[in-house]
C-alpha cells in the first residue's frame, strides 16, 4: 500500500545524519530535537502550542484527560473510523456517541450530529478520516451553539487544511479546542516508529496537555494531576523534522496519484471515485473507492492474486464491534455507515508511485468490472 523503502532511499542522507546526531549525544529522551520538531510543526500548522507524545492514541486520551470529561459524560463521534478514536473515550470511562457520516465525504455528518447532543453531551470528535477535512465550519457552529468542547481526530490529515466560506484557510486539527495526530510510518508525514502530538491554540489548556502527558507533572517530582507516561522519542522527533520538510511534496505525489486514479475511473457505472470536497484540500492518506453492484471482497481477493495489495477501512464499523456490546451501549441504526461499510476499497497509494505500476493497477480493476 505504500513504498516506505523507496520514500527513505531519497532523503537516506538527511535523515542518516539527523538520527546520527542523535546518536552522538545520546540525549534519546525529551532531547533538543523534540522541542525543535514541536516549534517547527507549529510554523508549518500554524497552531500556537503543539505537545508530542507516543502516538496518536496517546493523543486523544490525554485530550479528554486534560478537558477533565468524566464517566457519565457523552463524546458524539462517527463510528465509521478507526477504533482509536472510539476506544479511548470508553477507556476512561466516557460514554461514546456514534452519529452517521456524510456518504460522499465519508466524515461526521453535522445534521446527525446535533440529532446525538443530549443534556450529558460534553464534546464532538469529528474525525478528517482518508485525507479529507470534516465539515468544520458546520460543526463549529453547532458546538458553539451547545457549549461543547471540539478535539479533532487528525491522524489521516496533516498536510490538509479546510477553506471556510470567507475564504479564511486552516490547516486540519488547528480550528477546535484540541487537534491530535498520528506519526505511524504509512501516514503522510510517518516516523519510523510509533509517535503523536497534540495541538491547540489555549496556553491553559497547553499547560494542562503538557501536564498530563507527563505523569501530571507541572516540574519534576511534583505531581498535580493524574496524568500518564506519553512521549515522542527524540529519534523519532529528528526524522520527523527531515519528514516535515517534504510534507507538502508527499502530499502533492499522494494528489496526483489521486488525479490519475478520478481519470480513469470516471464515469465507470461500478465505480464511485473520492469525493473532493470544496472546503478540503484533500491530501489522500487513502484513495477509497465505492464498488457498486459488484462482491467488493471477490474483487479484492482477485487483485491480490494479481499482485496488487488493497485495504478494506474498515470492515466492521465501531458500533458494531464487540467491544461496545459489553458496555450496554444501545443498538444503532447506521444505514450509510453499513452501507458504505459493505462497499469501500482502498487502492495503493503513495509518493513513490511509478506511472507503470499505477496503469497495471487500473487496468486490472477495469478488466475485473467487466
Amino acid at each position: 500500500m505504500v513504498d516506505l523503502q523507496g520514500q527513505y532511499a531519497k532523503i537516506k542522507q538527511e535523515v542518516d545524519a539527523a538520527m546520527q546526531e542523535v546518536l552522538n549525544s545520546a540525549a534519546y529522551i525529551n532531547g533538543p530535537q523534540v522541542a525543535q520538531f514541536a516549534r517547527e510543526l507549529e510554523a508549518y500548522t500554524g497552531a500556537k502550542h503543539i505537545i508530542p507524545c507516543a502516538n496518536g492514541t496517546d493523543a486523544l486520551q490525554i485530550a479528554f484527560m486534560a478537558l477533565g470529561l468524566k464517566p457519565g459524560d457523552e463524546v458524539i463521534t462517527p463510528s465509521f473510523t478507526y477504533i482509536a478514536t472510539v476506544e479511548t473515550v470508553a477507556l476512561l470511562g466516557i460514554t461514546p456517541v456514534f452519529c452517521e457520516v456524510d456518504p460522499k465525504t465519508f466524515t461526521m455528518d453535522p445534521a446527525s450530529l446535533e440529532q446525538c447532543i443530549t443534556p450529558k453531551t460534553k464534546a464532538i470528535v469529528p474525525v478528517h478520516l482518508y485525507g479529507q477535512s470534516a465539515n468544520m465550519e458546520a460543526i463549529l457552529a453547532i458546538a458553539q451553539k451547545h457549549n461543547l468542547f471540539v478535539i479533532e481526530d487528525n491522524a489521516q490529515a496533516i498536510g490538509g487544511y479546510y477553506t471556510f466560506s470567507d475564504g479564511t484557510r486552516k490547516a486540519n486539527g488547528t480550528m477546535g479546542d484540541i487537534g491530535t495526530t498520528s506519526f505511524f510510518p504509512s501516514k503522510n508525514l510517518g516516523a519510523y516508529g510509533d509517535g503523536g502530538a497534540i495541538y491547540t491554540n489555549n496556553d491553559e489548556l497547553a499547560n494542562t496537555l503538557k501536564m498530563v502527558a507527563n505523569h501530571g507533572q507541572p516540574k519534576k517530582y511534583v505531581h498535580d494531576l493524574v496524568g500518564c507516561n506519553s512521549r515522542l522519542d527524540t529519534l523519532q522527533a529528528a526524522i520527523l523534522s527531515v519528514k516535515l520538510r517534504h510534507l507538502d511534496h508527499y502530499c502533492n505525489a499522494r494528489r496526483a496519484v489521486a488525479d490519475v486514479y478520478d481519470a480513469a475511473f470516471a464515469n465507470h457505472p461500478k465505480i464511485e471515485t473520492p469525493y473532493r470536497a470544496s472546503y478540503s484540500h484533500h491530501v489522500y492518506h487513502q484513495y477509497n473507492l465505492i464498488l457498486k453492484d459488484v462482491n467488493r471482497n471477490e474483487i479484492k481477493d482477485k487483485l491480490q492474486a494479481a499482485g496488487i495489495p488493497t485495504m478494506i477501512y474498515y470492515p466492521i464499523p465501531a458500533h458494531k464491534q464487540n467491544v461496545f456490546k459489553l458496555l450496554n451501549l444501545p443498538t444503532y441504526q447506521l444505514e450509510t455507515t453499513d452501507w458504505l461499510t459493505d462497499r469501500v476499497l482502498a487502492l495503493p497509494i503513495h509518493t513513490e508511485m511509478d506511472q507503470e505500476t499505477q496503469h497495471y493497477i487500473i487496468e486490472t480493476l477495469l478488466s475485473l468490472l467487466k
